[in-house]
This record gives C-alpha cells, structure tokens and sequence, in this order.
C-alpha cells in the first residue's frame, strides 16, 4: 500500500484508499488528474466565495486538466481553512498593493455581511465603497497563493499517482 503523508503524520489506510480510489476512477492520464486537483486546490485561496467550482474546471479546461479532478480539489477550501486563508491572503493583499495603515481593518464578517447586501439589492456604489477597499487587496494577495498552491498540489498529486502506478495500480 501506498504511504501518504499529511504534516509528517500517515494517513489512516482507510482514507488513503478512499482518496486514491476517487483520483484512480477518474478517466483520465496522472497529468490530467494532478493538474485537475491542483486547479481546484489553487482556487481555493481566491476570495471568489461561492463560485470556487466554476473557478477550478474553467481552470481545469484552460490547463487541459480533469474537470472532475478540479472539482474534487475544492474540497481544500472548507470551514476550517478558510478562516486561515482569508486573513492571510488580505494582509499579503495589504502589503502587496503597499496599503499599510492606512487600509481599513474591519472584520471578515462584516464584509460578507455588506457584500451580500449590495449583491441582493443590486447596489453597486455599495459594494464600490464598502467592499472594494476589502475585497482588492484580498484578490491581489490571494496571486502567490495561488500559484504556490497549484505548484506543490500539482507536484504531490502527480507524485502520488506515479508511486500508485509503480505498486501496480490502475490509474492511466
């Protein structure tokens, strides 16, 4: 069986022969697949909210990787990463765009909960003035992330599938 490790730590078995079983039953080549998940991992560190499937297979079809692949690669973006990922991509934003001190310093709650209502009610001087001074750094901050994230998923999962090739798995 296949050893992956996750922080230094072995997965359980059960949970590395479910994960290599979604990649392996996916039709498609190890560059396919690698590519696929590490679109969707990479999106993730977006602060696209709500739209990070549609982000990862359009990714996907651009890079020719799975779509499917892309899709399961979402799954890195969950409740308890995201609390992790949104400060970190806004206060790179901040340093990034050189916004310093002089940018706002509201809570992550807030401009969801301001966001959602200019969507809503269709008001976009709102979201202009309430969200925008948020949002920007946050796009910008997010770019390194990104692509750091696509590089080492992309890396791992092709590693993986090569190491599961060798053991006389069945992926393409």
């Amino acid at each position: 069986m296949l050893h992956v490790q996750v922080r230094g730590k072995k997965l359980p078995e059960k949970k590395q022969k479910t994960w290599l079983h979604k990649l392996t039953s996916i039709k498609a080549t190890p560059y396919e697949i690698a590519c696929g998940v590490a679109c969707g991992v990479a999106v993730t560190f977006s602060p696209f909210v709500g739209i990070h499937f549609i982000l990862a297979i359009a990714l996907a079809f651009v890079l020719k990787g799975n779509i499917w692949a892309g899709a399961l690669g979402t799954a890195a973006g969950n409740p308890w990463t995201f609390p992790f990922i949104w400060p970190m991509i806004y206060y790179s934003g901040k340093f990034l765009v050189g916004a310093g001190e002089n940018a706002s310093n509201e809570s992550f709650l807030k401009v969801f909960e301001k966001s959602m209502r200019a969507l809503i009610s269709f008001d976009f001087s709102q979201f202009g003035s309430d969200v925008w001074p948020i949002f920007y750094p946050m796009l910008i901050g997010c770019i390194p992330y990104c692509i750091v994230a696509w590089a080492v998923t992309y890396y791992m999962v092709k590693k993986m599938l090569a190491k599961f090739n060798a053991a006389g798995g069945t992926s393409k």
